[in-house]
């Protein structure tokens, strides 16, 4: 800012008359390809492919230092270095080259058939990371952080096994009977949080935490119970199979771990995108979560906005329960069924932005990596730790986007660059 903008004594600052360049043109405006392109670089969706981009290096970088080959050819590195070097690009190459061949592609197959077995088992992985995922965003939306997953997982598939293996009904009947009451276990069993917190105030991150306790006990109680949920004649704690007619039908037949779960967390996407987007009350959600105070005085009923966002949430979440007790685990479950998915639908939360098709991708990224994981470890001996520090990493760089920009030097986003702009006019009026 030169002399002649600085405002005398009397003077407002919005009067303040523009200088003009020295030569007397006029400033033109930026070019609109500048504007998108800057838009595209400042925006949220690169920061989430820049971090797992920087999750897959630092994960590359722990791949070569727990490799045996590196650390041995390391030892003359200053003799032979191409010897380390190569060490390093063999360990990880082939420890990314196993991961994509057991998630997408296995090359090593010679028919078609064979070798797209690797992404059907992603797509089931990412089943229930999808469907908890939906659950988390859609509570995050409300402003609400949902990390109850695991007991309303647990209620779920404890109520659509239930219905599973007891009821004998017709097919279809049976299997949507079951579906339907695991979502509204869930559903349920999340609402109680939703109301605990409208009318008491309660925090949901104690009470989702207190809730997945007394699931889990719960659930482990009854499976240890003769005539409730424990198996005839079976001392473990494990249910009865399901009955062929609950169970969720194959979509690309037996020999493909893909069920019917999979179209359901696609409709189940579809159907989050449209309340969120192209309702009232998915409007309501928005503003609530934006600012309870603002949407309480324009006449939102904020309380019970929290109610039937975790109603919903809960349900979502149920479905991940469900696609694991009719879709995956079939011949009879037991307590660890979650299987941690309750917790990991945060970080597919996350990474997707809370958006709806943002947590689906970020759902089946996720199930690439558990797929592809167990991949890396018997062909190529990668502890399958270094895929959870990888997961990790992805949320670490998705919470940190300065440091993100910082690394690969983006542009602050508009938002940003016009608040320090006006930080600064404010500062040199006030000298």
């Amino acid at each position: 800012m030169t002399d002649e903008q600085i405002p005398t004594k009397g003077q407002k600052p919005d009067t303040i008359e523009p200088v003009e360049p020295s030569g007397g043109s006029n400033v033109t405006a930026p070019p609109r390809s500048n504007t998108i392109l800057n838009e595209i670089l400042s925006g949220n969706a690169l920061i989430s492919v820049l971090a797992i981009v920087l999750a897959l290096l630092s994960g590359g970088v722990l791949i070569a230092l727990t490799d045996e080959d590196v650390q041995a050819a390391a030892g003359y590195f200053f003799s032979r270095p191409t010897d380390t070097l190569s060490a390093i690009w063999s360990s990880v190459s082939g420890a990314y080259t196993a991961l994509f061949q057991g998630s997408v592609y296995d090359f090593r197959r010679p028919e078609f058939a064979d070798g797209i077995r690797p992404l059907t088992q992603t797509l089931n992985f990412a089943t229930p990371l999808i469907a908890a995922g939906l659950g988390v965003a859609l509570a995050f939306r409300v402003g609400l952080f949902n990390i109850g997953g695991r007991g309303q997982m647990l209620v779920a598939s404890a109520a659509a096994g239930w219905v599973g293996f007891t009821l004998d009904l017709p097919v279809i009947v049976h299997m949507l009977i079951a579906l339907v009451a695991g979502v509204v276990a869930g559903a349920i069993w999340g609402g109680v949080v939703g109301l605990l917190k409208a009318r008491t105030g309660a925090h949901e991150v104690i009470v989702t935490i207190m809730l997945n306790y007394v699931a889990f006990y719960l659930i482990a109680y009854l499976l240890r119970t003769p005539g409730a949920l424990q198996a005839p004649g079976q001392n473990n704690p494990k249910s009865p199979p399901m009955a062929d007619t609950a169970v969720f039908p194959d979509l690309l037949g037996p020999g493909y771990n893909l069920h019917l779960g999979f179209v359901l967390v696609i409709l189940a996407t579809l159907y989050v995108w449209h309340l969120l987007n192209r309702s009232n009350l998915g409007f309501q959600f928005r503003a609530v979560g934006a600012n309870p105070n603002a949407a309480l005085v324009a006449g939102i009923n904020v309380k019970n906005t929290y109610v039937y966002a975790m109603l919903i949430s809960g349900g979502l979440v149920g479905l991940a329960g469900v696609s694991q007790v009719l879709g995956t685990i079939t011949t009879g479950f037991a307590s660890g069924i979650d299987a941690g998915i309750g917790f990991d639908a945060i970080t597919v939360a996350l990474l997707g932005r809370s958006r709806p098709w943002g947590v689906f991708f970020a759902g089946l990224l996720f199930g690439a990596l558990k797929a592809g994981g167990y991949s890396m470890q018997a062909s190529e001996g990668v502890p399958i730790d270094i895929v959870l520090v990888v997961q990790s990493l992805i949320v670490l760089f998705i919470a940190a986007p300065p440091l993100v920009r910082a690394i690969f030097r983006l542009p602050q986003p508009a938002g940003d660059a016009v608040r320090s702009v006006r930080i600064f006019e404010k500062k040199a009026v006030s000298k």
